[in-house]
């Protein structure tokens, strides 16, 4: 069964639909579409996959496409060019639709993008990774990276609705999939104990991809973010709490390397971090602290890389050295 949530936002309030075969039903997007115009923006390995597809959705529009590199190494000003050229060169005007058909990088940018062209333009998400499904795609939020700090140019740009097909993720990385649980489980940390409880016994069906098992994570977790969202879309307060384990975790993708760490990977460790860190001030428990461990390594996520000096102490009896598991390549 298909899913409908919503993020209200009062005239700008937007639905996203979770399901199976979304990537087919047409009637769900085309009342989204603003003008005649609409580009599609994947990347070189979600096109193959998905964009014959996607290009259906939109048979009765004015419909072209651009292709980006694949990867968080071109989240960057230069790559974001290939969209504004696209849109230039096809005389898109600024009652057109961009549609973002991929993962995180591909959702921000083209986020980014029709934020930005003629002062703000329509745009569709159609998140292909378990990450883009349950959070980036989800809450307006767009940009780009700079060499000295990840996501620090962008703006705020609400989609006008987000398709979530459950079967992209058929295709998705076992690594890919695992840094979109750090995602879901962030969920369960923030401010849903009881769905935390629920991952624990239920994350052997989440990595086996069980449908049902994971339409219900997903639904939890854009119901939570949508929530968060409606109260606080510009992150003036409680929508801070989303952000948990991504200033460790950008931290790590930046000062390793854009695109040596996926971005899950990074929060998963920042957010195991941050228990750490509030276990320092007495906020936490070293049972608290071991369980938000237990729950990373569950999802077959890295919980530890030789992450800062190793004789800087985290916490009682913990050092760097616990945090040594070998750095995973690009």
């Amino acid at each position: 069964m298909m899913k409908t949530l919503t993020v209200n936002l009062g005239e700008r309030s937007y639905p996203i639909y979770i399901g199976n075969q979304l990537l087919s039903k047409k009637e769900l997007v085309t009342p989204h579409v603003h003008g005649s115009q609409v580009m599609i923006v994947s990347n070189d390995i979600v096109a193959p996959l998905y964009l014959q597809q996607a290009k259906a959705l939109f048979a009765d529009f004015q419909c072209q496409t651009v292709i980006l590199p694949d990867g968080e190494q071109h989240k960057t000003l230069n790559d974001l060019n290939l969209i504004y050229d696209a849109l230039l060169s096809n005389h898109f005007d600024r009652y057109c639709t961009l549609v973002a058909l991929g993962g995180g990088v591909v959702g921000d940018m083209t986020g980014f993008a029709a934020a930005s062209y003629q002062s703000g333009v329509n745009f569709i998400q159609i998140p292909t990774t378990l990450l883009a499904q349950v959070d980036s795609s989800v809450g307006g939020k767009t940009g780009v990276n700079h060499p000295l700090g990840k996501n620090m140019i962008g703006a705020f740009h609400q989609p006008s609705c987000v398709l979530a097909d459950i079967e992209t993720l058929n295709t998705l990385e076992d690594k890919q999939l695992s840094a979109g649980l750090a995602e879901v489980i962030k969920y369960g940390l923030i401010r849903l104990p009881d769905f935390l409880g629920w991952l624990e016994q239920n994350m052997d069906k989440l990595l086996a991809r069980d449908p049902e098992a994971l339409s219900y994570a997903i639904e939890i977790s854009c119901q939570c973010k949508a929530d968060v969202v409606a109260a606080d879309e510009h992150e003036a307060g409680v929508r801070a709490l989303l952000n948990l384990g991504h200033t460790f975790g950008h931290a790590i993708e930046s000062g390793a390397g854009y695109g040596n760490w996926l971005h899950g990977e990074a929060v998963g460790i920042g957010m195991l971090m941050a228990a750490d860190l509030s276990m320092r001030e007495n906020w936490l428990t070293e049972q608290d602290v071991q369980r938000v461990e237990n729950i990373i390594k569950a999802a077959k996520l890295p919980v530890g890389r030789s992450l800062c000096p190793q004789a800087v102490p985290l916490a009682q009896g913990r050092s760097c050295k616990s945090f040594s598991a070998p750095m995973p390549g690009p």
